[in-house]
């Protein structure tokens, strides 16, 4: 028995099967107990790091040292990487929300676009509206606004809002500061500016196709109309003060252009220059998302008659939803944590050098089946991430190549969201299709967007 043991614990095929049981066992509790997928990582960890041997004072420490042990440096690494990021990303999107931003950005994109090309006009707003903000709460505040284009242009609903659902998935796929990029980039390290630039190389192509080609295609064969509940008039409309076109596309590109500045910025400058410093100061991420707050308080709350108090409501009724988010990602770092503890990940690795499969690929499948098996896009990015982590640690891939990687693992995370995906019944509810439309629609634009994603970035892994 104890033979059979060591195996087990030291064999790599031992420990590969330990992976796929503690990853069965993850799905386990989150499809079929329903167990919150925060409870459910960390107790697939906690199983995986006993049932591969590793000593209890490595797993969680003693009375009274823990902060060597597994399991906090695996909550705490990624955490102080990514909440002030996510926190504060969150809070600069319930500003722009509040302001009426999204009002101001499309009704100048509908005049631009004029009304053939509304659907592309609707696209660019889910687009650039969906950078800081969450994709349900995108939903939430421009679903209105498509209303009333349907409503104008005649055509199916579908024309209308599959562009604005493939602007706001994209950006919260790719991007940060959307919690899976984010936590991607913390769990790979990966810099915020690279993936910025390889999120978009690889997202803008994706959006294009799903959310302009495919509504063309799909909206004239699922005709759904518009019921008269759901266009809301408000009357006051006129009468309330709103920020200007140019204030909101500044507030919502500043964080992206300071990281951005950051990264060219090591690339061609000479690192003893003080402006370097000062590019990679107000380049960190949570300095130009803290900046551009700041901005946005000012601009789009002070100067519009915003109180104190409301700031502070307004702050806190949107970092409700972080909580539990941030439990998950810090979950699912440790479980990561321990994939490499164990050896698990050492494992994986010589088996795929053995059996040539490429990394990408590797990231981007693993992605897919945690998607579709349990519906969270978090979850998929975050356990993905945990079990990929490890491979990269001693092959010395470059922040362009980690990027790629981590824009495999986003892409996967979104492919065919159905019955069991959050997001698939907000999208039915508020757009007025049945599940049989939903299927057709939105289900087959996630997972066009995950398809060109990912074919976006093994061409560039090609090219780089």
């Amino acid at each position: 028995m104890s033979g059979a043991i060591d195996w087990l614990h030291h064999d790599t095929a031992g420990l590969l099967l330990l992976c796929l049981v503690a990853i069965a066992l993850l799905l386990f509790l989150i499809i079929k107990i329903k167990l919150e997928p925060f409870i459910s990582l960390l107790a697939t960890g906690l199983f995986l790091a006993l049932a591969a041997g590793l000593n209890v004072r490595t797993i969680v420490g003693t009375a009274l040292k823990s902060s060597d042990s597994v399991l906090e440096k695996g909550f705490g690494g990624i955490l102080g990487h990514i909440a002030v990021i996510i926190g504060l990303g969150t809070v600069l999107g319930a500003l722009l929300e509040k302001s009426g931003g999204a009002d101001v950005l499309s009704r100048r994109l509908l005049k631009l676009f004029g009304p053939k090309g509304t659907p592309v006009a609707m696209g660019l707003v889910g687009l650039i509206f969906g950078i800081p903000v969450f994709f349900d709460i995108g939903i939430f505040v421009l679903a209105p606004l498509v209303y009333v284009a349907a409503k104008r242009g005649g055509k199916s609903l579908v024309l209308y809002a599959l562009p604005v659902l493939a602007g706001l998935s994209m950006t919260h796929a790719f991007l940060p500061p959307h919690p899976g990029p984010t936590a991607v980039a913390g769990l790979l390290h990966v810099d915020m500016g690279w993936l910025i630039i390889i999120g978009l190389a690889c997202g803008l192509p994706a959006f294009a196709v799903a959310g302009i080609l495919w509504p063309l295609y799909i909206a004239p064969r699922v005709p759904v109309s518009v019921p008269d509940e759901f266009v809301v008039v408000d009357d006051n409309a006129e009468d309330k003060p709103e920020p200007s076109l140019g204030l909101v596309m500044a507030v919502i590109l500043l964080p992206l252009v300071l990281i951005l500045g950051a990264t060219f910025g090591t690339l061609i400058l000479d690192p003893d220059r003080d402006i370097l410093s000062v590019l990679t100061f107000l380049g960190n991420p949570a300095v130009a998302l803290l900046l551009a707050v700041l901005l946005a308080y000012y601009l789009l709350g002070v100067r519009r008659g915003m109180t104190n108090a409301e700031f502070s409501e307004l702050s806190s009724n949107s970092l409700k939803p972080v909580g539990m988010i941030l439990l998950v990602v810090g979950a699912g770092a440790f479980f990561g944590a321990v994939i490499s503890a164990t050896g698990v990940g050492a494992a994986l690795a010589k088996s795929l050098s053995s059996a040539g499969l490429p990394i990408l690929l590797l990231a981007y499948v693993i992605s897919c089946g945690l998607r579709i098996a349990q519906g969270s896009a978090t979850v998929a990015i975050v356990t993905t991430g945990g079990i990929v982590g490890p491979l990269l640690t001693t092959e010395g891939y470059s922040q362009a190549h980690l990027a790629l990687i981590a824009a495999a693992i986003c892409a996967g995370s979104i492919i065919l969201s159905h019955v069991n995906d959050g997001g698939f019944w907000i999208v039915a509810k508020y757009f007025n299709m049945t599940v049989k439309e939903t299927l057709l629609t939105w289900s087959v634009l996630e997972t066009i967007l995950s398809l060109v994603g990912f074919g976006m970035a093994s061409l560039l892994w090609v090219i780089i």
